[in-house]
């Protein structure tokens, strides 16, 4: 730690004292609410603070990795060593004619909003999904049969030569959960949608359905990250895990969601250790009775605790 408390003092060139945080608990920056530790928690509030961040690290051969809002995310119980970058204070949002620029750290619900004031369609499907622009394109999100490949337009990310670069749709190489930005370790930025003009009140009315049918269907008064799992090829991954008869299976203080299995909860002070034992299970049993192999979707991050 002491390695990274001497770094520390040269981010002052770059961040106020109230966006560094030295030893941060990222359970307090997860959805999860679970982890240990980050050495050093910045919160940039430019773009180009990202850009001055890691070339700084990488001069001082000091670890990083940049996170959104946390909403997709496990920290493991020790922590994470370096530097973690939250771009969740990047969040401009601006429209021109039928496209609508975000920077990385704007909600998918703030965007949702904002097409919605502007009579624009197309980025309903993301209403519901509780996390950034950054994290949404990396991944490629998607719900209620949308997908940000429908919709995206081009893609400010920074590369692996700390550069600045604009990614056009036909270079990201979306699939599913994957993107030509996850596969390079590149950086986003910002993102460009190509929206439509439709009628404020169908884009509304289509909105609260969505968000009705997400409260009625998912866990949110418990701590998750979403769908625990990728969709298995043929299967739904929910579906799979209730029919092994996991459905409000408890390890820990972690839990298989009584509402939808597809959820791994944090239903009871949780440690990552207890989700991360949990997920194996699952993984374990699913196999064994369905012959199915269940990968992740949320991102694991840090170190177990020592």
């Amino acid at each position: 730690m002491n390695h990274y408390i001497e770094f520390s003092k040269l981010l002052y060139k770059i961040y106020d004292e109230k966006d560094i945080e030295l030893n941060s608990p990222m359970n307090e920056h997860i959805y999860f609410k679970v982890g240990g530790p980050a050495d050093i928690l910045l919160t940039p509030r430019k773009k180009v603070q990202v850009v001055e961040t890691i070339k700084l690290c990488k001069e001082n051969n000091i670890p990083y990795i940049i996170i959104g809002n946390g909403s997709n995310l496990l920290v493991k119980d020790g922590g994470i060593r370096g530097v973690v970058i939250k771009i969740s204070n990047i969040k401009d949002i601006t429209v021109d004619g039928e496209s609508i620029t975000a920077d990385c750290g704007a909600l998918l619900a703030d965007v949702s909003k904002t097409a919605l004031e502007y009579s624009l369609k197309g980025f309903e499907f993301a209403c519901g999904i509780p996390g950034s622009v950054g994290g949404a394109v990396f991944m490629n999100a998607g719900a209620y049969d949308g997908e940000i490949s429908y919709i995206v337009e081009s893609v400010e990310v920074i590369n692996d030569k700390q550069e600045i670069i604009t990614l056009e749709k036909q270079e990201l190489n979306l699939g599913y959960r994957t993107s030509a930005i996850m596969e390079k370790g590149f950086i986003v930025l910002s993102a460009t949608f190509s929206l439509q003009k439709g009628d404020y009140n169908q884009i509304k009315d289509r909105i609260e359905e969505l968000t009705k049918k997400r409260e009625e269907k998912q866990p949110l008064e418990y701590p998750s990250a979403g769908s625990t799992f990728k969709r298995p090829p043929g299967h739904f991954a929910g579906k799979l895990i209730q029919d092994a008869g996991l459905k409000g299976f408890t390890l820990g203080g972690a839990a298989v969601s009584e509402k939808h299995s597809g959820f791994v909860i944090n239903k009871n002070r949780a440690t990552a250790e207890d989700i991360l034992n949990l997920i194996a299970h699952i993984q374990k049993t699913v196999k064994e009775k369905f012959d199915v192999e269940l990968t992740p979707e949320v991102r694991i991050l840090g170190e177990d605790k020592k």
